[in-house]
C-alpha cells in the first residue's frame, strides 16, 4: 500500500474543473468499480465493454472520496469530490501516476512496441542488463519481475494503475531499469500515459489485431501515437527494415536512432551461419555464437544489443552475455526425441511471425527433410488473417495439420474451415483438419520421421486453452514432450 496522498497531489498535471475539496485523503486510485474501497479515488473510464459512467452511485456509496469523469454527476452527495476531465482515460494515467510517485522518473525505461518481437526483445533485454549486474524489471505478455520476484502477467500491457504498482515496486526494490512491452492496445487506450520512456522500441508492423483497430491504418496510428509522445530526452530505436519505420517518427521530439539487417541503419546484424543448435551472427561487424535463432531474431538481437550500447554498455561485454542468452519461453523453442525428429514450439500467430518461423525452418533443412506444421488461430479475435495463415501454412510446409488454438466462445470447427479458405485448391491434399489440438500433436508426430521437424504454432509459452468462458489446462510443449519421451503416439 502506498502511503495516502491529497487529492489535489493525485490531479497534479491534469487538466480538469474541480468541484469539492482537494485536501482529503486518498489511499488509493481504481477504475474498476468492484475494486472501490472506503478513501478511493474513483476513476469513470469508458472501456470497450463499460463506461464506468454508470458506477458513480455505487463509488460513492462505498466510500470513495473523490470521483474523475467526463460530465458533472448532478445526482452525487455534495461531500464527495467531484473531478471533470475531457478524457478520464488519460486522467487514470497521470493520476496512477501520481499516486505512486511518478516511478518511471525514477528508473530508465525501455518500452518495446510492434506486432511481433515484443516479448523476445524485453525478456532478453532484462536478461542481458540482469548478468550486467544492473538490477531491473520486466512486463511482459510471459511474465512481469521486480529484480528476481514473478509477478504473474495477465496482459501484454497492464492497466495504467497496474503498470504503475509494478514500476513502483521495481523502485522500492533496488532496480535501475525497466523492459516492457507496449501493446497498440494499452497506446489506444491512453494505459501508458504518465509514464516518461527513455527509449521506444519498434520493431515491425504486420497483419494483427484489425479486429479491435479495425483497419490498418488505424493500428499504425496507435503505434505512432507512441513516439508522437515521446519527450525531447527519448530515444526512438526503429527497425528500417520495416517500410513503416519511417512514418513512425514523422512527428517526434525524441532523437531517433536505426537499427537493420537488411537496410541501411546505424546498427547492422548480418546472418553467417543458422541452425537448430544456435546461429552465427554479425552483429556490429563483430561474429558471435547465440543459442538464439533465426532471421527475425538476428533482428531482436540487433534491437537488445542497441538499446544496451545506447544505455552505455560496453560492445564486447553485451556481445559475451548475448552469446549465453537461452532461447525466450514459447518462442522457437527446440524439442527433439530419441528418434530424431525434432519439433519448435512458437508463439507465431500472426500471418508474418508464421511466415519468419516456417522460412527460418526451411533455410536450414533445405531440402533433406520434410515440415509438418501444426497451427490455429483464436477465436473471438481478427478473423481476416485466418485464410491467410491457412495459405502460409501450406505453402511453406510439406503437411499441415489445421487444429483449436484459443477458440473462446467460437466453434474450433467454423475458425478451421476459414483458414482452410486460405489453401490453394492444389495443396489441399496435404492438409489435415483436426480440432482437438493434443490429437493434432499426435498426428503430426505419427506423420513425423527421423529429420523431421513439426512446428507447433499460435500458443507458445500458454500453458491453457480458453473455451467457452473457461481455462483449460494445456501446454504444447508438455504434450509434445511427452509423445517423444514416450514414443507413444496413440493417447488416450
Amino acid at each position: 500500500m502506498s502511503e495516502l496522498k491529497k487529492l489535489e497531489h493525485i490531479i497534479k498535471g491534469i487538466d480538469c474543473r474541480v468541484y469539492g475539496q482537494t485536501d482529503v485523503e486518498v489511499n488509493g486510485v481504481v477504475f474498476d468499480s468492484r475494486k472501490i474501497a472506503r478513501g478511493n479515488v474513483f476513476v469513470a473510464v469508458r472501456g470497450t465493454q463499460v463506461d464506468g459512467h454508470n458506477y458513480l452511485s455505487e463509488a460513492a456509496s462505498k466510500g470513495a472520496v473523490g470521483i474523475i469523469c467526463e460530465h458533472f454527476p448532478e445526482d452525487l452527495d455534495d461531500a464527495i469530490s467531484k473531478v471533470v476531465v475531457k478524457n478520464s482515460s488519460i486522467a487514470l494515467g497521470i493520476a496512477a501516476a501520481n499516486f505512486y510517485d511518478n516511478p518511471s522518473e525514477e528508473l530508465k525505461v525501455v518500452g518495446i512496441t510492434g506486432t511481433n518481437g515484443k516479448t523476445s526483445i524485453a525478456t532478453l533485454l532484462y536478461r542481458l542488463f540482469s548478468k550486467l549486474e544492473q538490477k531491473s524489471g520486466l512486463l511482459s505478455t510471459v511474465k512481469n519481475m521486480v529484480g528476481d520476484k514473478e509477478i504473474t502477467a495477465t496482459h501484454t500491457t497492464p492497466d495504467a494503475v497496474t503498470i504503475q504498482w509494478i514500476l513502483k515496486e521495481m523502485v522500492d526494490a533496488g532496480c535501475r531499469y525497466a523492459f516492457m512491452e507496449i501493446s497498440s492496445h494499452a497506446i489506444d487506450q491512453n494505459r501508458i500515459t504518465g509514464l516518461d520512456i527513455d527509449i521506444a522500441v519498434f520493431t515491425n508492423l504486420t497483419h494483427d489485431h484489425l479486429d479491435y483497430h479495425k483497419d490498418f491504418n488505424s493500428y499504425l496510428k496507435a503505434k505512432k501515437k507512441l513516439f508522437d509522445g515521446l519527450p525531447s530526452h527519448a530515444i526512438a530505436l526503429i527497425n528500417t527494415d520495416d517500410k513503416h519505420s519511417g512514418i513512425l517518427v514523422q512527428n517526434t521530439d525524441a532523437t531517433v536512432k536505426t537499427y537493420g539487417v537488411h537496410s541501411l541503419a546505424e546498427y547492422k546484424a548480418k546472418i553467417i551461419e543458422n541452425h537448430f543448435d544456435g546461429m552465427l551472427i554479425q552483429i556490429d561487424n563483430t561474429e558471435v555464437w547465440t543459442k538464439i535463432i533465426g532471421e527475425f531474431n538476428a533482428s531482436n538481437l540487433l534491437a537488445v544489443y542497441t538499446v544496451a550500447r545506447l544505455m552505455g554498455f560496453q560492445k564486447h561485454e553485451i556481445l559475451r552475455i548475448l552469446s549465453s542468452l537461452d532461447t525466450v519461453e514459447g518462442r522457437f523453442e527446440y524439442v527433439q526425441s530419441n528418434s530424431g525428429v525434432i519439433a519448435i514450439i512458437d508463439y507465431a500467430h500472426t500471418p508474418d511471425a508464421l511466415k519468419n518461423v516456417l522460412k527460418t525452418i526451411n533455410q536450414i533443412i533445405g531440402d533433406k527433410s520434410q515440415i509438418i506444421t501444426v497451427v490455429g488461430a483464436g477465436g473471438d479475435r481478427d478473423k481476416t488473417k485466418r485464410p491467410i495463415m491457412g495459405g502460409i501454412a501450406a505453402e511453406l510446409s510439406n503437411k499441415v495439420v489445421l487444429t483449436s488454438d484459443n477458440p473462446r466462445g467460437e466453434e474450433p470447427q467454423v475458425i478451421i474451415d476459414e483458414m482452410m479458405k486460405g489453401v490453394p485448391s492444389n495443396l489441399k491434399n496435404q492438409v489435415l483438419s483436426i480440432a482437438d489440438r493434443k490429437e493434432a500433436i499426435r498426428t503430426a508426430c505419427m506423420l513425423a520421421k527421423s529429420g523431421d521437424v513439426i512446428l507447433i504454432a499460435g500458443k507458445g509459452h500458454e500453458t491453457y486453452q480458453e473455451i467457452k468462458g473457461e481455462k483449460h489446462f494445456f501446454s504444447d510443449k508438455k504434450v509434445v514432450s511427452e509423445l517423444f519421451m514416450t514414443n507413444n503416439f496413440n493417447l488416450q
